[in-house]
């Protein structure tokens, strides 16, 4: 069950680096929410790191555009060989240009540095209705898109490249992305975001055979917001990143788009400006790494553990399918087994905590264990023999709780359980982008438990946890707070023992 995080695991990089290098090419945004801003945005959200040429500046905000000013050409090739000249481009997010000159700057550009991949985004009409790109320009704009790897316009923007009306039905739409892909060579992401309708469908069109067929759809809900300000310009650079990291156009649609969907879901939060607001491009993130100092020194002591769990073998057989039943059996059984003395724990957690909201939470949580956790290991195992007893790894780990639930310290117990939300819901969420990479293979033996993995609940109650243990560590004196860290750290280690138990075991 995942945390929603970017997944951390390289996939199309080179060995040893899993950090894209992507470069924006776009306007700027004062207010923050779309153009470059957005971009830069999107590309940290998906793990990668963020480079930008700005090819015009503007005046606006939630509201509209006020004024565009575009610096002239020659200085936006400079900024393009100064990068270029120093830095390995993984990927290329192409976004407003402003006008002609500009978008021959970008074109001899693109024909000297080649990158990998180039997301072209035609921006011409924003949100808001304005129109962002000069009447003159257009025709050397549809000169540079055959340069791109992938278009993404909006329906409006897709007319207007074709000399034709909006779409307003889906399957015109994606006769219009057949002709644009057809006129261009390149792949066209058609997106439904302007149609009306519950259903907001995405696309994508390429007819030279380079998608595993001509249409690949991927469904999806029209969220109910006003913040869309930037949605087009952080879904072109998130798709530059994934595709960056996983070399293939429908794993990287689906992952980005659940992520922005949430982007969309979440934008209420921010408050930000009067009219169409931006959306939340770290909703994925839980609040306390950003604002959490002790959540955040409790991360930085995780992660060597983390990157421990990713190279155990149980984890890499777990996400291609190849574990073998047997291990898979013993783990589930321990699991259960854990589950049982965890939820003790959680139980002993309530009645320690300070507040009755906190109460609540691990209440509910050692129910959750007891009632959901518990029944989905006992439905997998019912058919399957499994060893009885406690392992030693799970004996150790619940004498671990046991015992810090015995210290009368809440804050110290808190820590303790905390790794099995954070560590748990994180490799949850890697595993479950792997899978969605990996298209979903047919015949994969743990599908239906990775799947398990896309469970916002599980999501959202790691973070209360997060929330509730950074809390209590800004509370604790010096004394308790290495207390803290050190139960916390011992989980950690468990957790990881804990994945490579079955290993053990055989």
């Amino acid at each position: 069950m995942p945390l929603p995080t970017a997944s951390r695991v390289p996939f199309g990089l080179p060995a040893g680096r899993d950090v894209p290098r992507v470069l924006s090419i776009a306007g700027s945004d004062p207010s923050g929410g779309a153009g470059i801003q957005a971009d830069l945005k999107s590309i940290a959200a998906h793990g990668g790191y963020g480079m930008a040429a700005i090819t015009a500046l503007t005046a606006q905000n939630t509201r509209g555009v006020q004024s565009v000013h575009v610096p002239p050409a020659a200085f936006l090739a400079q900024q393009l060989d100064a990068v270029s000249d120093d830095i390995s481009i993984d990927a290329v997010k192409i976004g407003m240009l402003g006008d002609e000159s500009v978008i021959r700057a970008v074109r001899e550009w693109l024909g000297k540095v080649r990158p990998a991949v180039v997301v072209l985004d035609p921006v011409m009409v924003a949100t808001s209705g304005d129109r962002l790109l000069q009447e003159s320009a257009e025709a050397a704009l549809r000169e540079l898109l055959p340069l791109a790897h992938l278009l993404t316009p909006n329906l409006p923007e897709l007319a207007l490249l074709l000399g034709t009306e909006p779409a307003q039905i889906w399957d015109a739409a994606l006769d219009q992305g057949r002709r644009l892909a057809d006129a261009t060579g390149a792949t066209v992401l058609v997106k439904g975001g302007h149609l009306a309708g519950l259903d907001c469908p995405d696309a994508l069109v390429n007819t030279a055979g380079l998608l595993g067929q001509e249409v690949v759809e991927v469904r999806g809900k029209r969220i109910s917001t006003r913040n869309s300000h930037g949605t087009g310009c952080s879904l072109s650079s998130a798709m530059a990143t994934v595709q960056a990291r996983l070399g293939d156009w429908e794993a990287s649609l689906r992952t980005v788009k659940p992520w922005l969907a949430g982007a969309l879901e979440n934008s209420g939060q921010l408050e930000v400006g009067q009219g169409n607001g931006p959306v939340h491009h770290f909703h994925h993130v839980p609040p306390v790494l950003a604002e959490g100092i002790f959540a955040a020194r409790l991360w930085a002591e995780a992660r060597q553990d983390l990157d421990d769990i990713y190279a155990l073998d149980f984890i890499g057989g777990l996400a291609s399918g190849d574990l073998s039943e047997k291990d898979f059996a013993y783990y589930l059984a321990q699991d259960a087994l854990y589950l049982n003395g965890y939820s003790r724990v959680l139980a002993r957690a309530s009645a320690l905590a300070p507040s009755e909201a906190e109460q609540l939470f691990w209440a509910r949580s050692a129910q959750q264990c007891l009632e959901v956790e518990t029944e989905l290991h006992r439905s997998w195992l019912s058919t399957r023999p499994a060893p009885d007893g406690l392992g030693p790894v799970t004996r150790s780990y619940v004498d671990h709780l046991t015992a810090a639930s015995a210290s009368g310290s809440y804050a110290v117990l808190a820590a303790a359980v905390l790794p099995c939300f954070w560590l748990y819901a994180e490799v949850g969420a890697t595993l479950h982008a792997r899978f969605l990479a990996s298209g979903e293979p047919a015949g994969h033996a743990y599908a239906d438990w990775l799947r398990t993995y896309a469970d916002e609940g599980f999501a959202e109650a790691t973070r209360q946890a997060i929330a509730i243990v950074d809390a209590a560590g800004r509370r604790a004196s010096d004394h308790e707070k290495a207390a803290m860290v050190t139960a916390f750290k011992q989980s950690c280690r468990l957790e990881v023992d804990f994945f490579d138990a079955p290993r053990l075991h055989s």
